[in-house]
């Protein structure tokens, strides 16, 4: 079989094309101005309630589910105490967050099953959390990252969009809903 340069060339594009519809970047820096500022450390201080869905690459609900967050600061200090109960798919019932703001303004987090460290910066209303995970799915385990975007809407409600990749590629989107109580 035989191409020529138009056909090499229409390869290239749809391939191209294809692969960007797979991607997702955001950039902070645009967000920056946005206000009213988001503060991870107040907003997580306290108990908060989550609803949220993960979806997969076809857009398909995987996943649906609750979480109650018990928050606390200590110093620079922010533990996340998550339960999570599921009425579609399954997941981690829970999982303990340590969140650390650094001396430079930036955030590391560290939970049980995330490899190394989470890396957090602020962004006026956003707060973007980057980190890898050996996420399971059926009887297999896949080493993931996770682009994870907060954004505030008031002092008492944040929407959550995190987006799971794998070899650079978007697999799956998780969108959470956060209010905190009173």
């Amino acid at each position: 079989m035989k191409f020529n340069h138009s056909t090499l060339i229409g390869g290239v594009l749809l391939g191209a094309s294809l692969l960007s519809g797979c991607s997702v970047s955001i950039e902070g820096d645009d967000y920056q101005q946005t206000r009213p500022a988001f503060d991870i450390m107040q907003f997580f201080d306290g108990d908060v309630k989550a609803w949220g869905i993960v979806q997969n690459r076809s857009g398909d609900v995987v996943q649906r589910f609750v979480v109650d967050i018990e928050g606390t600061v200590e110093g620079s200090q922010l533990t996340l105490n998550e339960s999570f109960n599921y009425s579609v798919g399954e997941g981690p019932s829970t999982r303990i967050w340590h969140i650390t703001q650094q001396a430079d303004g930036r955030f590391t987090g560290t939970a049980s099953d995330i490899k190394g460290s989470a890396i957090g910066t602020s962004y006026g209303n956003a707060f973007n959390f980057h980190y890898t995970m050996d996420l399971p799915v059926d009887d297999s385990t896949y080493s993931v990252t996770f682009d994870d975007w907060f954004w505030g809407f008031d002092e008492h409600t944040m929407m959550n969009r995190s987006y799971i990749r794998k070899f650079g590629l978007v697999m799956a989107e998780v969108t959470i809903f956060m209010q905190k109580q009173p």
